[in-house]
């Protein structure tokens, strides 16, 4: 098969979608790999280092196309794509169909054939090209979650750790799946009381098992307890995650928790960093999410 790497388009991305060595071995099995010029900079992967592992370096985005069997792209196609992309062509890329309508129409009208990333199950139902990414939103869910408590980016002026003769700050995360259960990690470890909630009972032994600084709730049906620690909490990293649907942007009972505003994190996670009452109470900015199933 041919198999073609275009340079992905979206803004501020700059990942690739095969590395070096995931293409020696497709060349290995019989596949041509060709791959756009320039594609890999930005992940520190120079066009010499995928010619010394048998891909093809393509001039431009016109050529790969025309010549390829199989796209490899990380993010899902946009305008410049989608006017490349013919019937005939595999699309293999993160979709996210269920947040983007007018996508999923274009790709129907083309008639090609798409898989999605986050769509691919492992024999035990889980989504192995989908838990990077669900790791990485977790990390900078509690990333930029902690810097919006800077007083200078309009927060309480809290360290998650605490200090001597202070509180620690208390971060209460929402699905304890591969996001949650990273930004639950990384709070825990940054001294933070941690209070997680997740339906499945595996998932809440292993939280428990982070540190004497976190505790694993199951989220009972009324959803008072979690309601409850939401708000006292300084960081609300929400990670429930809606199959094939897009989530909103934070469970509905919350609009009852004052002072919540949503930092936008990613597709596969949000924050809420709670602030100063002198923002409207219940604020939210709305964002896309799929992530662990909580709600009941």
């Amino acid at each position: 098969m041919r198999i073609g790497v275009p340079s992905e388009t979206k803004t501020l991305e700059g990942r690739v979608a095969l590395v070096p060595a995931a293409c020696s071995d497709l060349v290995r099995r019989g596949h041509e790999v060709f791959i756009q010029s320039g594609a890999g900079l930005k992940s520190g992967f120079s066009d010499d280092e995928f010619v010394r592992n048998g891909v093809t370096v393509v001039a431009d985005a016109d050529k790969l196309y025309e010549i390829a069997e199989m796209i490899v792209k990380v993010k899902e196609p946009i305008a410049g794509d989608l006017a490349r992309l013919r019937k005939d062509h595999l699309l293999f890329c993160y979709l996210h169909l269920a947040a983007e309508p007018a996508l999923t129409k274009s790709l129907l009208d083309i008639g090609l054939t798409g898989i999605a990333f986050e769509s691919v199950q492992d024999m035990d139902g889980s989504l192995p090209l989908l838990a990077p990414m669900s790791i990485i939103a977790g990390r900078i869910a509690v990333q930029v979650g902690t810097h919006l408590l800077h007083q200078p980016a309009g927060g309480k002026g809290k360290l998650l750790g605490g200090l001597p003769g202070t509180e620690r700050g208390k971060v209460v995360v929402l699905g304890a799946g591969q996001a949650g259960g990273n930004s639950a990690a990384l709070a825990a470890a940054g001294g933070a009381n941690v209070v997680v909630f997740d339906k499945r009972p595996d998932r809440l032994a292993e939280m428990m098992a982070l540190g004497s600084n976190v505790t694993a709730l199951y989220p009972t049906k009324n959803m008072s307890h979690v309601s409850c620690a939401m708000r006292i909490s300084s960081l609300a990293p929400c990670s429930c995650r809606v199959r094939a649907h897009r989530a909103s942007s934070l469970p509905r009972w919350s609009r009852t928790w004052s002072r919540a505003v949503c930092s936008p994190i990613s597709r596969s996670t949000r924050a809420a960093a709670l602030k100063p009452r002198s923002r409207p109470p219940g604020r939210i900015r709305p964002m896309s999410s799929t992530a662990s199933p909580i709600s009941p």
